[in-house]
């Protein structure tokens, strides 16, 4: 092809023409898009949630006692021992015994709110852990104690393996590592309990109190006790782990 000068001059004045044209288009499309209000898209900086880990699950639904069974059984008083009331689970402390779940449980966290009345006293309970073995008066398990002032103990019964602080062990029992952070008596109180595989922690009001490690890895029920004494719980809650 042959071009003549005329041509030539022609064609870069086109093609000046077609730029000039794209650039106005485009810089008419990013006005038009700033009037929209429209940005570069940016990468999703929000912490997203641990899927490992599951939802809370109440253990108490504050109206009966579904999912919980009494020891030592007796039809005819049991509602004498343990009854519920606006949201919360009451025990007489007589018989001797405990509530427990009927479901087994291996590794969670466990929260729960516990108190003794004013009027009544302070008095003795605890939380029992890794049930296993025949429904007995002492059944072989992990105690998180709440007798008064001593929240925060772990007691050993059944000779369950486990790993305590020695200097704070003396035999089935290991004190609390701090000095008491109860509060006054008829005040709610917060046990926070992780029991993860061989891991146990044991935290009263937000305050870690007793470790202990090389827990029997093992399922077993969840158990409140009855122990001769009046004591409320509420809000008793449960989140498993893997």
């Amino acid at each position: 092809m042959i071009w003549t000068r005329a041509g030539i001059v022609g064609g870069m004045v086109g093609c000046f023409t077609g730029v000039a044209v794209a650039i106005i288009f485009a810089g008419a499309s990013r006005d038009e898009s700033a009037k929209q209000g429209s940005a570069p898209a940016q990468k999703d900086q929000s912490v997203q949630p641990d899927a490992s880990k599951t939802k809370w699950t109440a253990l108490f639904n504050g109206q009966n006692l579904d999912g919980w069974t009494i020891f030592p059984a007796q039809p005819n008083d049991s509602s004498k021992v343990w009854t519920t009331r606006d949201g919360v689970l009451i025990c007489e402390g007589s018989p001797v015994g405990y509530i427990r779940t009927i479901k087994d449980f291996t590794n969670f966290e466990l929260e729960l709110e516990w108190r003794f009345d004013p009027k009544l006293g302070a008095g003795n309970s605890g939380v029992l852990l890794r049930v296993v073995g025949p429904d007995q008066v002492w059944p072989k398990s992990i105690e998180a104690q709440l007798e008064s002032r001593s929240a925060g103990d772990i007691w050993n019964i059944g000779e369950f393996p486990m790993r305590a602080e020695p200097s704070r062990t003396d035999g089935r029992r290991t004190t609390k590592a701090n000095p008491t952070n109860e509060k006054p008596l008829g005040e709610w109180n917060k046990y926070s309990i992780l029991l993860d595989h061989g891991r146990l922690e044991l935290r009263v009001n937000g305050e870690l109190q007793n470790v202990a490690q090389d827990c029997e890895v093992v399922a077993g029920k969840i158990g409140l006790q009855s122990e001769g004494a009046h004591i409320e719980f509420r809000n008793i809650r449960i989140r498993t782990l893997p």
